[in-house]
């Protein structure tokens, strides 16, 4: 194994906290669709709510290969909570890392590392879903140059619990995706109201809603990058936000393994565990291979991110391939356990249910295809292949 010594302390640790703190109580969670508080401001005590921020700031200025090791483990335990992390690590709080003043970061980030509030991406609205550069929420400069915004947006992973996030608005309808900003938005600021949360399918414990902005005032100082900028922000944002979500992809395929094989040593036909039969074997070999190789995809993307390499086609490929091996293994996981799979028991028809989002957000496994074979065409047009 390649991991530092500080990775491999990270992994063990992270593991034993998903046992002892996320494990006992994520069905339950996902049963109330219960916000798991306390677990998020333990999280924020270990460091792991500024996994990537410098230190300089308060966080653990650690690389993107710890965070995917951390959205693995803490993924295992609760897929609720590895969505939190991811959300608030790669969507809040790196594009302000990024993009953002020295001022910016030093006002907005601190608040956002102890686990008390999240920060939240606001990007996608009511009818644009994967076509992020048609934003119609708006931003329009008054006459003391701050912007006022008009608009919502949907599926917003934490906004209610977030004390900041970063908003995407067009603030030059005539310039199309190249007239779309960014900005860091209090969110007590006064006209943003909540929709009711989302009942969704899985990640049950994160709460989803809609944001609506009625006549918001954002100050001028709040502009992130400059004007027209927003649309480069996304998706430098989202490229590499795909590392954290193949990690989380990753640990859902792993808890949903670990439950069939300790299953198939407890269940017994024919007189032996169902562990002997071929069909069985064939299943765990199976679910062991996909989840080996999502790994090692995940890993080679952020240690190309972490060396300065260009790892855009990587990321997109570790999200594509770990994604639907999260649902390949939450679906075999049902097969191996039978009847008991499919009742809220046991935890593999939650595995399961998790492990959808992954090939959803942060780009379809339809939109990865369109990334990767973007890539390839244009490395294909360089001469790469010759």
């Amino acid at each position: 194994m390649f991991l530092n010594e500080e990775q491999n302390m990270l992994r063990e640790t992270l593991r034993n906290f998903a046992n002892s703190e996320l494990k006992p109580y994520a069905a339950s969670w996902d049963q109330k669709h219960e916000y798991p508080a306390e677990a998020i401001k333990k999280m924020g005590d270990l460091g792991i709510m500024g996994l990537m921020c410098p230190d300089d700031l308060g966080g653990a200025g650690m690389d993107y290969l710890s965070y995917a090791i951390a959205m693995e483990e803490i993924s295992r335990g609760c897929a609720s909570c590895g969505t939190l992390l991811s959300a608030h690590n790669s969507l809040w709080m790196a594009p302000v890392l990024n993009f953002g003043s020295q001022v910016q970061k030093e006002k907005f980030i601190p608040e956002t590392l102890t686990g008390d509030w999240l920060g939240c991406f606001m990007l996608s609205e009511p009818g644009n879903g994967s076509d992020a550069g048609a934003a119609t929420t708006t931003a329009k400069k008054n006459a003391d140059g701050d912007y006022v915004v008009n608009g919502t947006k949907n599926w917003i992973s934490g906004g209610v619990k977030s004390r900041y996030g970063v908003l995407f608005a067009t603030s030059d309808k005539s310039k199309k995706h190249k007239g779309i900003s960014a900005f860091i938005v209090d969110m007590q600021t006064e006209g943003i109201a909540f929709g009711a949360l989302e009942k969704k399918l899985g990640i049950r414990a994160s709460p989803t809603t809609s944001v609506i902005f009625e006549d918001v005032v954002i100050p001028k100082e709040n502009l992130l990058g400059v004007e027209g900028q927003g649309f480069k922000i996304a998706m430098k944002t989202l490229d590499a936000g795909r590392i954290g979500i193949a990690g989380q992809a990753v640990g859902i395929a792993q808890a949903a393994f670990e439950c069939a094989i300790e299953y198939s040593f407890q269940r017994t036909a024919f007189g032996k565990p169902i562990n002997k039969m071929e069909s069985i074997q064939s299943k765990l070999a199976d679910m062991s291979v996909g989840i080996d190789a999502g790994r090692m995809l995940t890993w080679r993307s952020a240690l190309l991110k972490d060396q300065g390499y260009e790892y855009g086609k990587e990321a997109a490929q570790a999200k594509l391939f770990t994604s639907e091996v999260a649902t390949k293994c939450g679906h075999q996981a049902i097969q191996v356990l039978g009847g008991m799979g499919f009742v809220e028991d046991m935890p593999a028809e939650r595995h399961y249910r998790d492990a959808r989002i992954t090939e959803i957000y942060e780009g379809t496994s339809e939109i990865q295809k369109l990334v990767v074979a973007g890539h390839l065409l244009k490395e294909s047009s360089e001469g790469i292949y010759n």
